[in-house]
């Protein structure tokens, strides 16, 4: 079993090859943004939400060195705004509203979903498409319903959760080294 998950997994890492040129340039993307005092927000639903979490606070901490914090925020880390806002405006609707609340022409929201179809991101991406916020997808499998709605959609072409989430956790790996060397 381990043999088969370790071969799956290379497999999946190798095709990121694939879409190395959208990665990159979702990179410089963040980068020109935070460069220009402009923040990350991250949203994604149970695994993606932890990942969503991770990568803010690799950008509010640090990654791998001693730097000044970078203005990012987790879209899924305040109880009590997700609470209210599925209470009055149901969960459809909690990144949305706070998107409309934090968003401003110039940041960047990242959209982290293995399946793309999430209704709650659907909304925050076209929330943010009115409020002139760049949107950046990282999903799986064949991108979803999300793929076209992004500014920029990197799918990692594979079927399994598991899979699709190591490679998210990479590229999210990837961006905070490539920010970090970059400002």
């Amino acid at each position: 079993m381990f043999s088969t998950l370790l071969q799956h997994h290379m497999q999946c890492f190798e095709s990121l090859r694939d879409i190395q040129p959208d990665i990159e340039k979702a990179g410089e993307w963040m980068a020109t943004a935070l460069r220009n005092g402009k923040k990350v927000l991250v949203a994604g639903n149970g695994g993606s939400a932890a990942d969503s979490q991770h990568f803010a606070a690799e950008l509010i901490g640090r990654f791998e060195k001693e730097r000044k914090s970078y203005p990012a925020i987790a879209l899924t880390t305040d109880t009590s705004i997700l609470t209210a806002l599925g209470n009055d405006y149901g969960f459809d609707r909690i990144f949305s509203r706070q998107v409309e609340g934090l968003g401003n022409q110039g940041d960047i929201l990242i959209c982290i979903s293995t399946s793309g179809n999430s209704k709650n991101l659907i909304l925050a991406a076209e929330t943010a498409g009115q409020k002139k916020v760049k949107t950046i997808g990282l999903f799986g499998n064949n991108g979803g319903l999300l793929k076209d709605k992004m500014s920029l959609s990197i799918t990692v072409q594979h079927k399994v959760t598991a899979r699709i989430q190591e490679a998210h956790i990479f590229i999210l790996h990837y961006w905070a080294a490539f920010i970090e060397s970059n400002l």
